[in-house]
């Protein structure tokens, strides 16, 4: 469960200020005439106490509070180039923001949940008990910005107005976070009140670098206190880790989406993007996927993209389900982004129209970014995550250092994008999903694209999400088993969130339901009776799946009637095909879609065994595992553990 406000709000216990008129007194006392007026314009006084004890606990030399006016912005750019924290590039308006060489992904092996003694959490999360997380921030924050500007920064998560839009506080004494901050999340200064008082809280995140040195790296925690909303983050400089608006303020709204919304909102680890169909109609997506998995290439070969990495969603009085990005840019992986795959981004980062923030690629003489997979000539030197690079460079893990990092990023706001809606993207009113998607890295058991039969089946696909472990982790390796695509952030027990999955779902309220479909990209010749690990498929390929998953959300094809849920008929494919210019021959159809039952049978099975250690589950997972195992086994005595498209449709008669 959730209960706000509970226990000891650490923040503003070390802080040590209780009363609005300390805390005015303390502004006073500690920020300039200009930056005092600022602060005149907030009146939610739960927002001060909140911003007078980051200042009396953080110790800064000076508060730069942030409006989002352009005067604003050119003094965060000229402080973080000052400081090192970004430096200009050759192009205009971008920049380049090296993260610490062993800080170049979520720390997710120091970050923990600030939990009360008897509070349970997600057994996929690391926690800590309050009085433990108290005395470390006590030892450790306790005047962590002396010498230091803080920042105070306002946003919304969602366009204002929206149900599930949630005001936020960015206080960092970073130059580079606040600037990431205003490329990313809404600026909400003017509208901060109101929309604290809309929807009766807000998030709080308090964030230093300290001294930004590999030997404090160590000490580097990130902590989420469930109970006040707020985040804690120090000794870090990767914004993943410190940019707590995303991740951070993420968890807190799938706690506030499951435990005080449960069955009518859901907060997502998903891309939103629609696709033109017939009659010029738009249809919207929702789609998950682990981070470094294509969800930004999906997102992005939409006609219609709102957003790459997260959703809030909600059913609509009119019965729809309904979606709002909480960004309005992307912290987008550059591996692999190309101008043959990813046209609009590149036009982007290779052309001159947009603000850009590069981290972790490699820079040439001429201060040109450079990064893996981009399709271009490469310098033999430069500068990159591990400083002076040349060709053959040789790591301290004994192999050669690549141009750029595998989670090397580039943050830049979705206005520039050309296939960006922005009407509908600041609708409050979000974007109306007709079909939700789930992906993960799987090289040999699942088909490119199948949909679910039964909302209650959906669920189960989202549920069964494995993964391959990608660089956005630091410490992270092997294959691994990630629900929804959310599983690192979910804060409660994994049995509440499930539940509510199917609540929101099955919910009659929720009258116009959308498809829920399976995606995987990643099949390989070598699991399909070939050799090698070159995938099937390729990038220009999604287009296809998402125009494929268009045209059923509106009853306009037909599909195969399998165990695992609806296929394609290959008809309907090779017409998709021939609107990207290319063939789909029957044999490479059967190569995807062909069942490997043994496969999905291991798959269904090492499910249910790691399943089985939660507690309190639905038992509507495990009947729908079982219903389906046994419709597999039963397909396998009839045709073998190949069956081919043929042989389910043969099955389906």
């Amino acid at each position: 469960m959730l209960e706000l406000e509970r226990g000891i709000d650490i923040l503003s216990d070390l802080g040590g200020i209780a009363t609005i008129a300390d805390a005015q007194a303390l502004f006073r006392e500690r920020l300039d005439p200009e930056n005092q007026a600022k602060l005149a314009l907030i009146r939610n006084q739960k927002a001060l106490l909140k911003i007078a004890n980051a200042i009396a606990m953080g110790e800064p030399e000076d508060v730069l509070v942030f409006t989002g006016s352009q005067a604003d912005l050119a003094r965060v750019r000229q402080i973080s180039h000052a400081k090192g924290e970004e430096k200009p590039l050759a192009m205009k308006d971008h920049s380049i923001h090296f993260d610490l060489p062993q800080e170049q992904g979520r720390i997710v092996d120091r970050t923990f949940y600030i939990v009360n003694p008897d509070e349970k959490i997600s057994v996929l999360a690391k926690k800590v008990l309050r009085d433990e997380a108290h005395a470390y921030l006590a030892k450790f924050m306790k005047g962590i910005m002396k010498g230091k500007t803080l920042f105070v920064g306002f946003f919304n998560r969602g366009p204002a107005g929206a149900p599930a839009t949630i005001p936020a506080l960015e206080l960092s004494s970073s130059a580079y976070v606040m600037h990431s901050g205003d490329i990313l999340y809404r600026n909400a200064y003017q509208s901060f009140d109101a929309q604290a008082e809309a929807v009766g809280y807000f998030f709080t995140n308090f964030h230093s670098e300290g001294p930004w040195t590999v030997e404090d790296l160590a000490n580097a925690r990130v902590y989420m206190d469930r109970s006040w909303l707020t985040t804690y983050s120090l000794f870090c400089t990767y914004a993943g880790n410190t940019l707590l608006l995303k991740k951070g303020n993420h968890r807190f709204a799938v706690d506030l989406a499951t435990y005080m919304k449960t069955g009518l909102e859901l907060s997502e680890h998903m891309f939103i993007t629609g696709m033109r169909g017939a009659g010029g109609r738009v249809t919207f997506f929702a789609g998950a996927a682990p981070s470094g998995c294509g969800k930004t290439t999906t997102a992005m070969a939409g006609t219609d993209f709102i957003g790459d990495d997260l959703a809030q969603m909600w059913i609509a009085a009119d019965g729809t389900l309904r979606a709002v990005n909480p960004e309005q840019g992307i912290f987008g992986i550059v591996a692999d982004v190309n101008w043959e795959g990813d046209p609009y981004l590149m036009k982007c980062l290779r052309e001159e129209h947009t603000e850009v923030i590069w981290s972790n690629v490699l820079i040439d003489d001429a201060d040109v970014p450079h990064w893996a997979g981009n399709n271009e000539e490469h310098p033999a030197r430069g500068v990159n995550f591990q400083g002076e690079w040349f060709e053959g460079k040789i790591g301290p893990n004994g192999k050669p250092v690549p141009i750029s990092n595998p989670n090397a990023r580039a943050t830049l706001r979705n206005t520039a994008i050309g296939n960006y809606n922005e009407e509908v993207a600041e609708d409050p009113r979000g974007a109306h999903v007709k079909v939700v998607t789930y992906s993960g890295r799987d090289s040999d058991t699942m088909p490119p694209i199948w949909v679910a039969k039964t909302p209650d089946e959906g669920v189960v696909i989202g549920a069964s999400l494995v993964s391959a472990a990608t660089a956005t982790e630091v410490g992270a390796t092997g294959v691994n088993r990630q629900p929804w695509a959310n599983a690192p952030f979910i804060p409660g027990a994994l049995a509440d969130y499930m539940r509510a999955q199917f609540e929101v779902f099955n919910n009659p309220l929720l009258l116009d339901k959308p498809i829920i479909s399976g995606l995987n990209y990643f099949l390989t010749h070598g699991a399909r009776g070939g050799e090698g690990k070159q995938l099937l498929g390729e990038k220009r390929d999604v287009k296809v799946w998402l125009g494929w998953l268009e045209q059923r959300a509106h009853g306009d094809v037909q599909a195969i009637d399998t165990p695992i849920g609806w296929l394609p008929l290959h008809q309907d494919l090779v017409k998709l095909f021939a609107g990207i210019d290319k063939e789909y021959p029957r044999d490479l159809y059967v190569k995807q879609f062909s069942l490997y039952i043994d496969n999905i049978v291991a798959r269904i099975d090492l499910q249910k065994a790691a399943y089985a250690k939660e507690e309190n589950l639905p038992a509507r997972l495990f009947e729908v595992y079982d219903a389906q195992r046994a419709a597999l086994v039963a397909l396998a005595e009839r045709f073998g553990p190949v069956v081919t498209p043929d042989q389910l449709l043969q099955d389906a008669r």
